[in-house]
């Protein structure tokens, strides 16, 4: 088991990592504090790992709150289920809430345990890759809406983040390269010596080699934690943790939450990103073709869909978290390793880059 932590002060968390953790109660038990305990999770979770997790609880006789599977359920109409549960239920201020799930769950679930009673405990613990690798981690929470993606929603730390690397041995391969396009992530903004060992170790992560995804969700793990310590509520370099989200949202947001993965959108914007930031001067034509031969390596996407044109994604970006008095910012690469957010780029690049794209 390695163990990182969140450094955030009064806030701070720690993040668990290994094998078979869920059969061990210690982990989980020691950040309930209150008598009352209600478990999130969805139609497709539950069924394999939620009497494991619950059988460290019986004696808390906790609640389950079973959700639909998918980010089109990601909405205020699925979350009121959980409300309605806790507060049929009579839970308090002392209640904790556990995700269970993958990214969709963590989000619903931490925005419910900010708003119950103005907030209250909970603990992610992440049953997808890119679940394990980044949404549980920093306290991002919400709700999409029809006009954006995660536009409603709150800043909220868990007591702990518990991942378990046995949940991968059920995840749709789909799903795990949709994971890796998060870990890819942060090698190109921020380590691009793991982004090096990520070109030769592709294979095993594929293969779903244990000690290579336990390295990868360890390395982006503390990645993560480091920009988060820094910049807790993305008021400047956490920021660049969105490499690739603008366009990869417009995506998302184009074809209705739920057609495309979360990391098959960002993978898209990723090569996109990098071409603009190739037109732009800052990385060269063999950074930007080793970008585009990894993430096709990881058996993802590297256009947008059929039928989405220039006009579309200016509309659709143009209503993203990073537009601040009207102008658009995106996070653009200086070099593979160094990541910047800037709205200093070339309008003329950022059409071209969109017309290349969408033709």
């Amino acid at each position: 088991m390695q163990e990182l932590y969140v450094d955030l002060g009064e806030r701070s968390y720690p993040i668990y990592i290994g094998s078979n953790l869920l059969s061990q109660s210690g982990y989980l038990t020691s950040h309930i504090h209150g008598h009352q305990v209600a478990v999130v999770t969805n139609e497709t979770v539950a069924p394999l790992y939620l009497e494991k997790l619950c059988s460290h609880l019986h004696e808390l006789n906790p609640i389950v709150v079973t959700l639909p599977d998918g980010e089109k359920y990601k909405n205020l109409d699925i979350l009121n289920r959980i409300f309605d549960q806790l507060l049929q239920s009579r839970h308090n201020r002392k209640t904790t809430l556990i995700a269970l799930g993958g990214g969709v769950i963590g989000d619903m679930t931490g925005f419910a345990a900010a708003c119950y009673q103005r907030g209250v405990d909970f603990v992610q613990i992440p049953t997808t890759l890119l679940s394990q690798v980044d949404s549980s981690v920093g306290g991002k929470t919400g709700v999409n809406h029809a006009l954006g993606k995660n536009m409603i929603g709150a800043f909220y730390q868990p007591n702990a983040v518990i991942i378990d690397t046995e949940t991968l041995s059920t995840l749709p391969n789909k799903e795990l390269s949709a994971g890796i396009a998060e870990v890819i992530k942060y090698g190109l903004i921020c380590d691009k010596p793991f982004y090096n060992w990520l070109h030769d170790n592709m294979d095993k992560l594929l293969e779903r080699d244990n000690d290579a995804l336990s390295y990868a969700i360890l390395r982006s793990c503390q990645n993560k934690a480091d920009v988060v310590a820094e910049d807790e509520k993305e008021s400047g370099i956490r920021a660049i943790l969105n490499l690739g989200h603008t366009f990869g949202h417009a995506i998302e947001t184009y074809t209705g939450y739920g057609s495309w993965l979360h990391g098959e959108a960002v993978a898209v914007g990723m090569v996109m990103a990098a071409d603009l930031s190739l037109r732009e001067g800052d990385i060269s034509k063999e950074e930007y073709r080793g970008l585009v031969e990894l993430i096709e390596k990881a058996n993802l996407p590297v256009k947008p869909p059929a039928g989405m044109t220039p006009e579309h994604f200016i509309e659709l970006m143009s209503v993203d978290k990073k537009v601040l008095d009207g102008q658009l910012r995106l996070v653009l690469l200086k070099e593979v390793g160094v990541a910047v957010v800037t709205q200093d780029f070339n309008l003329d690049n950022l059409r071209a880059t969109l017309s290349a794209f969408c033709s």
